[in-house]
C-alpha cells in the first residue's frame, strides 16, 4: 500500500510541475504580446496606423499632404490600414508561441485560430472610388432631379404717358430732355 501513496504523490507532484511549466510560458507569452504593436502606412505615405496585439489603433498619422485629398478618401485608406495592421495580428502571435509555448500545444493553436477568425486578411485593396475632384462643377438640367428654377418675373413697364395736346408722332420721354 506504502508504494501506491508514494507513486499517487509522484504523479500530483508531476502534474503540479506541468501546470506550473505551461503557467510559466503562458505568462511569458502573454508578457510578450503585450508590449507588442503593428504599423502600417498608406503606398503615399500620408496615412500611418498602429495597432495593438488586442488590435485596438494605437497611433494615427495623417500627414500635411493629405490636406489635398478629399476626406472620403483619407477615412478609407485609415480603415483599410487599420485592417491590415490587424490582420498581421495572427502572424505575430503564432512567431511569439513558436518562441515560448511551442508549435505542438493545442491552447496554443485554438488562440491562434481564435486570433485568425478575429483579425482575418483584410479584402484586396480596391481601385480608387474617389475620382479626381473637378475643379468646376456644372449643373445642367440633366444632372438634377428637380426642374430648373423659373426665371425671375419682371413686371411689365409702365404706360407711356403723353403730354396733352401733344403731338402723335412726337416721341415723349416723359418730360424736357435739359431742366
Amino acid at each position: 500500500m506504502p508504494d501506491s501513496i508514494d507513486a499517487s504523490d509522484a504523479m500530483i507532484d508531476n502534474w503540479t510541475k506541468r501546470l506550473e511549466e505551461n503557467a510559466a510560458r503562458y505568462q511569458a507569452l502573454a508578457d510578450r504580446m503585450q508590449g507588442q504593436t503593428v504599423t502600417e502606412r498608406s503606398k503615399d505615405g500620408t496615412v500611418q496606423v498602429t495597432v495593438d496585439s488586442r488590435g485596438l489603433l494605437k497611433n494615427l498619422v495623417i500627414a500635411e499632404t493629405a490636406a489635398g485629398k478629399r476626406m472620403a478618401e483619407v477615412s478609407a485608406q485609415v480603415m483599410q490600414l487599420v485592417q491590415r495592421a490587424q490582420a498581421r495580428i495572427p502572424e505575430l502571435l503564432q512567431q511569439a508561441m513558436t518562441e515560448t509555448t511551442g508549435t505542438g500545444d493545442q491552447a496554443a493553436a485554438e488562440i491562434v485560430r481564435e486570433a485568425q477568425s478575429t483579425f482575418p486578411e483584410p479584402p484586396p485593396e480596391p481601385e480608387p472610388a474617389f475620382p479626381e475632384p473637378d475643379r468646376v462643377r456644372r449643373f445642367l438640367p440633366e444632372d438634377t432631379e428637380e426642374p430648373p428654377p423659373a426665371a425671375p418675373r419682371t413686371p411689365p413697364p409702365p404706360p407711356r404717358r403723353r403730354r396733352p395736346g401733344g403731338d402723335e408722332d412726337d416721341d415723349d420721354f416723359g418730360g424736357p430732355i435739359l431742366s
